[in-house]
């Protein structure tokens, strides 16, 4: 059952509580012990006569004031109708110079990690307070928490680095911290001082927003079980959640004077800030890396003969970007593994694994048939690679201790819902997990994303250069051949353009079948390409027909070049048919200026059409 603890009816004792009805300033709820200063008893309160200067300054935070010769300070809210106005005796606390403050968060200003930051917050707070210990609280996404950063006297025992569970404060509390930024609890021994209203029908008192609200028993009991007597909280919120808290805790009964409260509000919001300014920087920083360190491990794949021999080439890198242990690659029909992996046939794993995303580093409790298939792995993450595939990421289990702010064993509790006895550090083994993924899986998916798009580069890349090579030698077409002498026009180079046809190949085809044939063309595009530079352009137009670009040669030297070639063609050629002879004719034409790529092509056939009639095997200008 959940207490009323915005609702509790009562307050702490030290302070007193007063409502007033803002339009006849009828005093109409206070506390119990206000009694003896206002010279009445509360149930004889209301007079329409008792006006209340109080009520009209309403707009300090906190109004010092003079009740009975004792100083107070006054705190007040608008509660509808109503001011609620808070009194909390001004004498007994040391007036603590809020300029420290400003100092303490100058000096937080230069701290450069969220870690240190943490730390550094811990110390200058207890410095600035006095209480012995003072510690920031780590909030995760499942709601248990962290003691990231603490200051303490000597001889406490630390509990920097404990975690502790999300129970500790249950939901409705941390809604209240989102409402109210600091929370102050004196003594817990005080049973709090109950509020009476003049009319008993009134609902009870919203007190979220209060100074003086009363405290849960059970929480009391817990800071008594903790060894305190006094505390006082301050709330780090970011984007209206709860992501951290500073906490001062004393072991004897100890006031926080509220001008330093909420100076330390203003520190607390400033740490927030800034936190939440470096973990952003820090996730900036990390995502720069893992974009370099994809972008290295995918660079190679657009070009590549072999996509998936160049990843597992690059496996170690691979399986190191994500944290995993091993990997099964599966693309495009093909599956290959690297570094550790379940012992068993990839495709049966494949197929029982599937191509949905998701991940686990609980195997055995999430998805046990999965488990039965890869004994010894707990962490398992499913990236799909668009429509070539899916990639497999696992971890081994592990054991893992983690630190506890307490045994978290019924045995540390006197009931089921009794607070824990004992707060001193416990160690928990956790057997079959492995480590938790944390923010990987989304890199995992750009992972996926960044290499189907690397793949479909690949495609693109390998069709637009099938568009521009010939299918049976990997000459370059009639299409890139254009493509290139219309270039070189353009750029003004010399050089020259060799046209050679084979002679008489119709017959080779005829006599020995088209496999012979295209045997035959393959040998003339090897000696073609051995006897010509790096730099020429060798392309097969059509048929027995194939063109030489060669820049930056003179016409004499293009004469002699052509020659060599001829002479090439006309050696041998080893076939299944046994040795077999072609020879070529070809035409050779410097390039010329203000010609088209197509002009220049059908005057080099005209010449090369020359020197067939001149007798075949050999050369024409």
């Amino acid at each position: 059952m959940k207490e009323p603890i915005r609702t509790p009816g009562r307050i702490q004792s030290f302070g007193m509580l007063l409502v007033v009805n803002v339009a006849t300033y009828e005093i109409v709820t206070a506390s119990e012990n206000a009694a003896h200063w206002l010279g009445r008893s509360v149930s004889e309160l209301g007079s329409p006569t008792l006006e209340w200067s109080i009520a009209a300054e309403t707009h300090g935070d906190p109004v010092r004031v003079d009740l009975q010769g004792e100083p107070y300070d006054a705190v007040t809210h608008r509660l509808g109708t109503q001011v609620v106005i808070e009194l909390e005796p001004a004498t007994g606390t040391p007036d603590l110079p809020t300029a420290s403050v400003v100092g303490a968060i100058r000096s937080l200003g230069l701290v450069a990690s969220a870690e240190e930051l943490r730390q550094a917050a811990a110390e200058e707070v207890k410095r600035i307070s006095g209480f012995d210990r003072v510690m920031v609280y780590r909030f995760f996404d499942d709601g248990h928490g962290e003691v990231a950063g603490e200051a303490s006297e000597a001889d406490m025992e630390s509990y920097r680095g404990l975690h502790f569970p999300a129970s500790d404060i249950p939901q409705q509390a941390r809604s209240l911290y989102l409402t109210k930024l600091s929370r102050q609890i004196v003594s817990t021994e005080d049973p709090g001082t109950p509020l009476v209203s003049v009319d008993e029908n009134v609902p009870p008192l919203d007190l979220s927003s209060g100074e003086l609200r009363a405290v849960s028993p059970h929480h009391l009991q817990f800071m008594r079980n903790m060894g305190q007597a006094s505390t006082v909280s301050f709330s780090l919120i970011e984007d209206d959640r709860l992501t951290g808290m500073i906490t001062c805790a004393h072991r004897t009964e100890r006031r926080m004077p509220i001008l330093l409260r909420r100076a330390l509000e203003v520190l607390a919001t400033q740490l927030t800030l800034q936190l939440a300014a470096l973990e952003s920087i820090a996730r900036l920083r990390r995502d720069l890396t893992i974009r370099e360190q994809r972008a290295a491990v995918l660079a190679g794949i657009p070009s590549s003969d072999d996509a998936l021999l160049t990843l597992v080439d690059g496996g170690a890198e691979l399986c190191r970007l994500v944290g995993a242990d091993g990997a099964v690659l599966a693309l495009d029909g093909v599956s290959r593994s690297i570094g550790d992996v379940p012992q068993i046939d990839r495709s049966l794993l494949l197929s029982a694994v599937g191509i949905e995303p998701f991940h686990t580093s609980e195997l055995q409790r999430t998805h046990p048939a999965l488990a039965a298939l890869m004994p010894g792995f707990a962490g398992l993450l499913v990236v799909p690679v668009g429509t070539h595939g899916v990639l497999l990421f696992f971890r081994h289990e592990v054991t893992q201790v983690i630190r506890w702010l307490g045994d978290q064993t019924p045995e540390n509790r006197d009931t089921a819902l009794s607070p824990r006895n004992s707060f001193s550090e416990w160690r928990q083994s956790v057997e079959g997990t492995a480590l938790a993924w944390g923010s990987i899986p989304e890199e995992g998916r750009e992972l996926g994303r960044d290499l189907a798009r690397a793949l479909d580069r690949r495609q693109e890349a390998r069709l637009a250069q099938l568009a521009l090579i010939d299918h049976l030698t990997g000459l370059h077409n009639r299409r890139s051949l254009e493509h290139r002498l219309e270039s070189a026009v353009v750029d003004g180079h010399d050089g020259v353009l060799l046209f050679l046809d084979l002679d008489g190949f119709k017959a080779v085809n005829d006599r020995h079948g088209h496999e012979t044939g295209d045997a035959v063309l393959r040998a003339v595009a090897d000696r073609l390409t051995g006897g010509s530079r790096a730099s020429d352009v060798i392309s097969r137009l059509a048929g027995d027909e194939f063109v030489v670009l060669s820049v930056g040669v003179a016409q004499e030297d293009g004469e002699r070049f052509a020659a060599r070639l001829v002479r090439e063609i006309a050696q041998p050629i080893d076939t299944a048919r046994g040795p077999m002879t072609v020879t070529a004719s070809c035409g050779v034409l410097p390039l010329g200026a203000g010609l088209t790529a197509k002009q220049l092509l059908d005057a080099a056939d005209a010449a090369m059409y020359r020197a067939k009639k001149q007798g075949r095997n050999r050369v024409s200008l």
